[in-house]
């Protein structure tokens, strides 16, 4: 299935690199940290290195394990980011010596806990985009203008699915149990892009389906869609563009409980005002479904997998969205803050209309 867009402008032109000058992350925490404690939290700017590799150079030149570093969050290889990680405070004297050619200690402070997994707000890019001409630099200004406005698609990026864009193949194999993978973290990246893939072609689905709605009246839809003319109705005077059906698992945003949507006019309302946004699944073990017309859809995408599943947001909300063009140096650099778990690059691809690698 090819990607469908949220947005109704032509592709842009443009060219964007995931490069450490052109690409900058800085990592927003989930709460503030006290200033005392056993760990000392350290905020780092690193460069052309991944989280991981960050940690075992860390912990190689203090003599630790890798596990006794905590960290919030992997941030991009190929790209200039901040982020936090948190060591005992008995390793703050060895600190004050550490050297790394690509890694900074901006600042340090303390805390009760060590930082864990998932402990972040989300994150604020920068980007820059390049050979932008001025017709294109008006058509990034108004689509960010409608991001901004009403959110966009929560797909996972390029990035989950490996450097040739297939780890979903073999994690559906091992998913299955038709081939054994041995490495338990090699063995979850794995299963986890075949359960991102799902999750992306049911929402080019349900993106596909927002767009037959906007563009063709009810009687036509009824055979399209083959859908109920009252559920079709509802869902065309839906103000926001990605439209709830019956049956769909909502939860409350940006985080919250889960609860299933049933053609509330209220529910609809406040997904508009960002109190809520609907979820899609990632197939497996102990997870939710949808129910009526949104489960003939979600079916479609579902497997069964020996694998935990999960809900995630289907749509997101990017806030302080801001866009500069820079006409002498056909650049435009545009800033940007996500939740947890959501791509820069899938923005990137929604304003360009296309893939970027």
């Amino acid at each position: 299935m090819d990607r469908f867009y949220s947005l109704n402008h032509s592709s842009i032109d443009f060219v964007f690199k995931q490069t450490p000058r052109d690409f900058v992350v800085e990592e927003l925490p989930l709460y503030e940290f006290s200033g005392e404690g056993e760990h000392l939290v350290l905020f780092i700017r690193k460069k052309s290195l991944s989280t991981l590799e960050l940690v075992g150079i860390i912990a190689k030149y203090l003599g630790i394990k890798n596990k006794e570093i905590g960290y919030a969050g992997l941030k991009d290889k190929h790209a200039m980011t901040k982020q936090y990680i948190s060591i005992h405070k008995q390793h703050e004297e060895a600190m004050e010596s550490f050297s790394h050619d690509n890694v900074k200690i901006i600042t340090k402070t303390y805390h009760n806990n060590k930082i864990k997994i998932g402990h972040l707000k989300g994150n604020r890019f920068y980007i820059k985009l390049k050979k932008v001409n001025p017709t294109s630099a008006q058509k990034i200004d108004e689509a960010l203008k409608n991001i901004s406005k009403q959110g966009m698609p929560n797909f996972f990026g390029y990035q989950r699915f490996g450097n040739d864009g297939d780890n979903h193949i073999e994690g559906e194999k091992i998913a299955k149990g038709e081939k054994k993978e041995r490495n338990p973290k090699i063995k979850r990246l794995l299963i986890n892009a075949y359960q991102s893939h799902l999750f992306n072609l049911w929402l080019s689905r349900r993106l596909e389906i927002n767009t037959l709605i906007q563009n063709f009246e009810v009687k036509e839809l009824e055979s399209l869609l083959n859908m109920p003319n009252e559920e079709l109705t509802k869902m065309k005077a839906q103000k926001h563009p990605f439209k709830l059906m019956n049956g769909d698992i909502m939860e409350h945003y940006p985080h919250g409980r889960l609860f299933d949507f049933d053609g509330e006019e209220d529910d609809c309302n406040r997904f508009n005002d960002r109190g809520i946004s609907p979820t899609g699944l990632l197939c497996g073990n102990k997870v939710k479904t949808s129910s009526d017309n949104a489960w003939v859809i979600e079916k479609e995408f579902d497997d069964e997998i020996n694998a935990d599943g999960a809900r995630r947001y289907a749509w997101v909300f990017p806030e302080g969205v801001e866009g500069r063009f820079k006409p002498e140096e056909a650049h435009y650099e545009l800033n940007f803050s996500l939740p947890k778990g959501s791509y820069a690059t899938v923005l990137i691809e929604e304003l360009a209309k296309r893939k970027i690698t």
